[in-house]
């Protein structure tokens, strides 16, 4: 998901949906005709959705910070565009929280997921054939339509270009005398619980493309035994997370933060968005998708850095807002994925080792 030249966004994208073919999880997926799953199936035609998701006149979300690639400007927009109010639920829920959400009062309409929740869970989605289907790479949508990829990014270091330069790459980063000295490191998030914790380890654990739990573990067991942990991120001066994060944060500072993508240890990952087949505003679920993979939703999410799986269609077309895109952080390289067994073998060897190793 090089600079990516003829397919900027989607590799990394790619790239990581083969983790569900090479699995075999997609392929328990029946691979039906989604045409029945149509906006045109649903509603007869787009205006007639519009008038009952106004009739209908909210949406429910959950797990969407505004920060978090522009889905604050994302939800303004659609709410001023048609009127809709948005209530937005436990913004910081992480993937599995977001579907646990389904069992509480406050059911949410629509998800914003890793895959491997997704694949997980798929038979509580609503399958939909939003209007720029075609545009989606099948790498990166379920066959019978029941989830598909809005965007994705790179695991990437973000730091303090006022105390160290660019990291080489993440050994660099993480062996004994690879930062000048006082300089700490810190994951966006813990590895047990959050996506990008989970990942910027497992990007640390890469070598040669590929991936060992115990080498990621091994690297911040050392780090944490030298003091060169951050008690939180904000105090680090280094920092493992999306590059679509760490890319913001540097166009608000760039004199104090900036964000490079380590050659060779690109390790991608997509978002996936889904329908609740138990959604209590039904119409307006399937308006907010639209929104989404539309050129404007697909440009307000570029303009938050992330890479849109629609964006080679977009580009093709015309229609790319390539201001934002020439701002993406620079990529060169392979980007690697990991498959969901890959996946499961490292989260149970985190789950046996990383508090301990970490105590």
């Amino acid at each position: 998901m090089t600079r990516l030249v003829t397919t900027p966004a989607l590799a990394a994208l790619l790239a990581l949906a083969a983790c569900s073919s090479q699995s075999g999880e997609t392929k328990a997926l029946p691979p039906v005709n989604v045409k029945g799953a149509s906006l045109q199936a649903g509603f007869g035609n787009f205006e007639r959705l519009v008038e009952a998701a106004q009739k209908e006149g909210k949406l429910t979300v959950v797990g969407l910070p505004r920060e978090w690639v522009n889905h604050g400007e994302l939800m303004d927009v659609f709410s001023d565009k048609y009127g809709i109010q948005i209530e937005s639920l436990n913004p910081a829920a992480n993937s599995q929280q977001q579907i646990d959400a389904v069992a509480t009062a406050q059911k949410p309409d629509v998800f914003d997921l890793s895959v491997d929740v997704a694949l997980a869970n798929a038979a509580k989605f609503a399958p939909y054939q939003v209007t720029g289907w075609t545009d989606i790479p099948d790498e990166v949508k379920a066959a019978n339509g029941t989830w598909y990829a809005g965007y994705g990014g790179y695991m990437s270091i973000g730091y303090d270009p006022r105390k160290m330069k660019a990291p080489a790459s993440y050994a660099e980063l993480l062996k004994p005398g690879g930062r000048p000295a006082g300089t700490t490191v810190a994951l966006a998030g813990h590895p047990l619980r959050n996506a990008s914790g989970f990942n910027g380890v497992m990007a640390a654990s890469m070598q040669g493309g590929k991936f060992d739990a115990r080498r990621g573990v091994q690297a911040f067991s050392a780090l944490k035994k030298a003091g060169a942990v951050a008690a939180a991120p904000e105090q680090a001066t280094a920092v493992l997370d999306w590059d679509f994060l760490n890319a913001a944060r540097s166009a608000a500072n760039k004199a104090n933060w900036q964000v490079t993508i380590p050659a060779g240890s690109i390790l991608a990952s997509p978002y996936v968005q889904a329908i609740s087949a138990s959604a209590p505003h039904p119409a307006a679920a399937r308006l907010w998708t639209e929104f989404l993979f539309s050129d404007e939703g697909q440009n307000i999410l570029l303009r938050g850095y992330a890479r849109p799986s629609r964006m080679e269609a977009m580009q093709m077309k015309g229609t790319i807002d390539n201001e934002a895109a020439g701002k993406l952080p620079k990529v060169n390289g392979t980007p690697v994925f990991l498959t969901i067994p890959q996946q499961d073998a490292a989260k149970e060897y985190l789950q046996k080792h990383w508090s301990q190793q970490m105590s």
